[in-house]
């Protein structure tokens, strides 16, 4: 089994950094780069980072380069990818990896294009689930639209198209800190091959265990790090008292 990786999560909105309830409510929290620099020294494994904003203005490549200067942990760039030349930006920029979500159903074609291209390794399609009577739905523009998406047959297809993982956020989970969505969790990972890095949730570092458990191989999250005492090390700490291989 690979070890599993634990990702903070940050958000931009405004050019602040952000914190949500269920993808409303955005709270501003402080500085991004001020949180970059703290998990440059908390052991973590990767970094996501979404700008919230992009899909409306565009991807602002100084705002990414001055993450990127200051990132020492891989890290994964998403927000306004809608073209092949967005994600070169992004990599030329400093990704690591280009997270890709409403650009991807639009234009599912994107994720192949990608794929070939850079690699498989470099695109992680971001899918943004809504529980729905008894299935999850897929949702777009910062889960704000219906894709007219079955999330597991979404996922199915981002594979197919040569995704190299998925970012799996509940929106019913986003900021309520009361554990991940396993179930949801549970049904993709059964779905596919690929990693599955599951978001939305977190609040004790036994909840991460709950995710790995369901089959998440990354535990993905933004509120505990913001609004508690757990650190990513605890996490991985829990991890292990599980039983499960967590990087040191």
């Amino acid at each position: 089994m690979l070890k599993i990786r634990v990702i903070p999560c940050l958000t931009i909105k405004g050019q602040k950094l952000v914190k949500s309830v269920r993808f409303a409510e955005h709270r501003n929290i402080g500085s991004y780069i001020a949180a970059v620099r703290v998990f440059n020294v908390r052991d973590v494994d990767e970094l996501i980072l979404l700008d919230l904003d992009a899909h409306s203005r565009g991807i602002e490549r100084w705002l990414i380069e001055e993450v990127t200067k200051e990132c020492f942990m891989p890290v994964t760039l998403g927000g306004g990818v809608k073209t092949i030349e967005d994600v070169q930006q992004l990599l030329s920029a400093g990704a690591d990896k280009v997270s890709m979500n409403t650009g991807a159903l639009e234009r599912p074609e994107l994720i192949r294009e990608a794929s070939e291209r850079y690699g498989s390794q470099c695109v992680v399609v971001s899918i943004d689930a809504k529980q729905e009577g008894d299935q999850w739905n897929v949702y777009k523009n910062g889960g704000v639209i219906s894709a007219g998406k079955d999330v597991v047959s979404w996922a199915r297809e981002v594979e197919r198209l040569g995704a190299g993982e998925i970012l799996l956020n509940s929106i019913d989970r986003d900021g309520v800190m009361e554990g991940y969505d396993t179930e949801l969790i549970h049904a993709v990972a059964q779905a596919v091959r690929i990693p599955v890095i599951a978001l939305g949730g977190a609040g004790i570092p036994e909840h991460c265990v709950d995710a790995v458990r369901a089959g998440a191989s990354a535990v993905s999250a933004a509120s505990i790090f913001q609004y508690t005492q757990a650190t990513p090390q605890m996490i991985k700490a829990a991890l292990k008292n599980a039983g499960f291989p967590a990087r040191d």
